[in-house]
């Protein structure tokens, strides 16, 4: 299974609660960037001099971001936290493109499509972030052509990521599907809580990540509850057993 080894890694970020102030600080810290992928091969002197042009600003629980449409005003790092990405189907039905947990970038995607965001993000937790100015962030780019460069390569592995669930959606039945979800956002967004390991996700915004129906989910989450694969929580799913998920992730 090609994504088995992500669930035995570290992100290297972890997800830590804060106070639900909103008020932009000044940041000249760079302790911890290196993990991100935005500043991989950039030196320290130079990630100072990228973020001293960045404010630090924190968005509360289910906080709007950005809004699909809008003009692209601003690009964040996500320091701390978890925020979800969205659009609308034609009925009005909320589909998640996809999770961003703590060293992943927003927004600048839009800017070199169509200067406009085609998305909606959203706050899941109580996040921190780095912003830019669009057109700060421009200019650093150009600047510093390995900024640039990382974030092209950001921009193509969402890409592929995407295509990948898509086939996943058109070729895999639900169980095996949502146990691989599941063990990407491990990695991604997992908090650990009470000694397990916890997506904070309702079952109706997995069964959007998924592209199938909340009672689907409720019922394969039910079984792998009764199996102690996972715990239900209320808008969590506390996974107890990770090698269980990678186990149904075989499942032909």
């Amino acid at each position: 299974m090609a994504n088995s080894p992500a669930a035995s890694q570290t992100l290297g970020w972890r997800v830590q609660p804060t106070g639900l102030t909103a008020k932009p600080m000044r940041c000249h810290q760079t302790q911890g960037l290196e993990r991100s992928p935005l500043f991989a091969d950039i030196p320290p002197s130079d990630q100072a001099k990228i973020v001293s042009a960045a404010i630090s600003r924190k968005f509360v629980r289910r906080q709007t971001i950005f809004i699909a449409g809008d003009p692209v005003k601003e690009i964040l790092l996500l320091t701390e936290g978890c925020v979800k990405i969205t659009q609308l189907g034609e009925n009005g039905s909320e589909i998640i493109l996809r999770l961003h947990g703590p060293g992943e970038l927003l927004g600048a995607s839009a800017v070199e499509r169509t200067g406009g965001h085609g998305s909606t993000a959203e706050a899941l937790l109580t996040c921190k972030a780095l912003v830019w100015n669009a057109s700060t962030f421009e200019t650093l780019s150009e600047k510093f052509p390995t900024l640039q460069r990382n974030t092209m390569r950001i921009l193509t592995r969402r890409l592929l990521e995407l295509e990948g669930r898509l086939f996943e959606i058109s070729t895999e039945r639900v169980a095996p599907r949502l146990a691989r979800e599941l063990v990407r956002l491990l990695v991604h967004v997992g908090r650990r809580v009470d000694g397990v390991i916890e997506v904070h996700l309702s079952r109706e915004e997995l069964a959007q990540l998924t592209g199938t129906t909340l009672f689907t989910v409720s019922r394969v989450l039910s079984g792998w509850e009764q199996q102690g694969i996972v715990s239900l929580r209320r808008q969590a799913v506390a996974v107890q057993s990770p090698f269980g998920l990678l186990g149904v992730c075989d499942l032909k």
